[in-house]
C-alpha cells in the first residue's frame, strides 16, 4: 500500500469508524420505546457522527450536551436522553479497553518483521481495521446486554436517581480517557506502550473497564429493582387506605346502628310512662315527655342531605363531631347524579378533607371556629371544597402538601392530604389549598369517568 492510498485509507477509515459507532448510539436509544421512532435515531446519529468528524477533543463532551439540549425533539424525556448518552459513552471506553488489550496481546503473539514501507503501511491498515472491528463487536455485545436489562423495566428517571445511576458509569469514562492518555508515550525519541513498560495492566485495565460495566449493569437492575418496590410499596398503599376508609365508613354505620339499638331497648320503657301519663290523664306533661324523646331521637337524623347514602353518613358524622367542638357547620354540597363518580372514592375524600379541619378546629379558640363544606357539579367537572378555621401558619413542602412545623401548627393537615391527592388523580383531577387570613382550605376538582359499555 502507496502512503497515498494509506492517507486515503485513514480518511475512509475515521469516517467508518464514527458510522459504526454512531449507529450503535442510535440502536442503543431504543431502549425506550420513543427512542424507536426513525426520526429519534437519525438524529442521534447525525449529531454523532458530526462531532466525531468535527468535533475533535471535544466530541464526546459535545455530544453529552447537545442531545439532551435536543430532546424536545427527539421527543424524549431530557434525563433519559441524558442517561442513555453517558451509558453509551461508559460502554464504548470500557470495549474499547478491552479492544486495545486484545490488540496489544495478538501483536505480541504474531510480530510483525517486514521493512519495506508498502508491507508498513498495509499492515498498520490491517491491524487497525481489525482493532475496530473487534473494538464494534465488543461494543455492540454489552450493549446489547445492557438493553435488554433495561427494556425489562422503563421506571420514570427521577433527579437523585439520575444522580446515583450516573456516578459509576461517568467514573468509568474518566478513567477510560486518563488511560488513553497512558496508553502511549515517547521518551527520548522511542516510542513507549503502556502495556509494555508495564505488563501487568495489560490484564488489570481491561479488568477495571469490566468491572466499571458491571458497575453500571447492576446499578440498572438495583434502580429497576427499587422502582418495583416503590410499585408495590404503592399498591399496598393504596389498599391499605382503601381498607382504612372502608373500616372508618364502617364506624361511622356502627354508631347510628348503636343508636338504633338503644332506642328500640328504651322505647318500651318510653310506652309504658306514656300510657301511665295518659291513664292519669296528665295530658300537659306527656307533651313534654314527646318533646324529650323527640329531642334525644334527633342523633339518627341526617340533617345534611347530599344525595348519596355512603355521603350523608360521612358528612353528619363529621357534623356531629364539630357540634361538639363548638364549630359552626355549613354544609352546600350535593352529589353528583351521574355515575362517573365512585361513591367511596368521593367518601375518602370527604372524610379527609373534613377530619383535617375537624383537627384544625380544635387549635382555634372557641367562638371562632367552623367548617364550610361545598360541592357542585359543572358540566363534566366537579368541585369540592373544604373551608375551616385555623391557628398559626401552615408551610407547604416541596411536595406542595402542608409540612410538620417544630410547634406541630401546621401538622394537623398534612394527614390524609396525601390520600385527597391519589384519589384525586384517579379522576385526572387537581388540589389546591390555600391559607389565609386564618382560613385554610381545600379545593378538588374532579373530571368525571366516562363508564365503560
Amino acid at each position: 500500500m502507496s502512503e497515498t492510498g494509506f492517507t486515503l485509507f485513514f480518511r475512509l477509515f475515521n469516517l467508518a469508524a464514527g458510522i459504526l459507532y454512531g449507529a450503535c448510539l442510535s440502536w442503543f436509544f431504543g431502549v425506550f420505546p420513543e427512542g424507536q421512532r426513525r426520526k429519534t435515531g437519525i438524529i442521534v446519529f447525525s449529531v454523532y457522527l458530526f462531532f466525531w468528524l468535527f468535533g475533535g477533543r471535544f466530541s464526546t463532551p459535545a455530544v453529552l450536551v447537545i442531545l439532551p439540549a435536543v430532546s424536545g425533539i427527539l421527543e424524549m424525556e431530557r434525563r433519559r436522553v441524558f442517561l442513555l448518552t453517558v451509558f453509551f459513552y461508559n460502554v464504548r471506553v470500557a470495549s474499547g479497553l478491552a479492544a486495545e488489550s486484545l490488540y496489544f496481546s495478538v501483536q505480541k503473539l504474531f510480530p510483525f518483521t517486514e521493512e519495506q514501507a508498502e508491507a508498513v503501511y498495509l499492515h498498520t491498515a490491517g491491524s487497525v481495521a481489525f482493532l475496530l472491528l473487534g473494538h464494534v463487536l465488543v461494543l455492540a455485545v454489552l450493549l446489547y446486554f445492557l438493553k435488554r436489562q433495561m427494556q425489562k423495566l422503563l421506571p420514570a428517571v427521577r433527579g437523585r436517581e439520575l444522580c446515583y445511576l450516573l456516578l459509576i458509569p461517568s467514573a468509568g469514562i474518566l478513567f477510560g480517557h486518563m488511560t488513553a492518555v497512558l496508553l502511549f508515550e515517547v521518551q527520548d525519541g522511542i516510542y513507549l506502550e503502556l502495556y509494555e513498560r508495564h505488563p501487568a495492566f495489560l490484564a488489570l485495565v481491561p479488568l477495571l473497564a469490566a468491572l466499571f460495566y458491571l458497575g453500571t449493569y447492576l446499578t440498572v437492575a438495583f434502580w429497576q429493582g427499587m422502582a418495583r418496590l416503590r410499585q408495590e410499596r404503592e399498591v399496598c398503599f393504596a389498599g391499605f387506605q382503601k381498607a382504612q376508609a372502608l373500616r372508618e365508613r364502617m364506624e361511622e354505620t356502627e354508631r347510628f346502628y348503636e343508636e338504633f339499638r338503644r332506642m328500640r331497648h328504651e322505647i318500651r320503657g318510653h310506652l309504658t310512662n306514656l300510657c301511665g301519663l295518659a291513664r292519669r290523664g296528665n295530658y300537659g306533661e306527656i307533651e313534654e315527655y314527646i318533646a324529650r324523646i323527640d329531642e334525644s331521637m334527633g342523633v339518627l337524623d341526617f340533617t345534611i342531605r347530599t344525595g348519596n347514602p355512603v355521603l350523608d353518613v360521612v358528612v353528619n358524622d363529621r357534623r356531629r363531631q364539630a357540634e361538639s367542638l363548638g364549630a359552626d357547620f355549613r354544609s352546600e354540597f350535593q352529589y353528583p347524579d351521574s355515575g362517573g363518580y365512585d361513591a367511596f372514592d368521593m367518601g375518602i375524600i370527604l372524610g379527609n378533607l373534613l377530619q383535617n379541619a375537624l383537627e384544625a378546629c380544635e387549635k382555634v379558640e372557641k367562638g371562632k371556629r367552623y367548617i364550610s363544606l361545598m360541592g357542585r357539579k359543572r358540566g363534566s367537572f366537579f368541585l369540592a371544597e373544604v373551608r375551616n378555621s385555623a391557628a398559626g401558619t401552615v408551610i407547604f413542602g416541596a411536595d406542595g402538601l402542608p409540612a410538620t412545623t417544630k410547634e406541630g401548627e401546621a401538622s394537623m393537615h398534612g394527614i390524609g392530604l396525601a390520600n385527597v391527592r391519589r384519589e384525586v388523580e384517579k379522576y385526572m383531577g387537581e388540589m389546591e389549598l390555600k391559607m389565609e387570613n386564618g382560613e385554610f382550605s381545600v379545593a378538588v376538582l374532579l373530571q368525571e369517568r366516562r363508564i365503560k359499555t
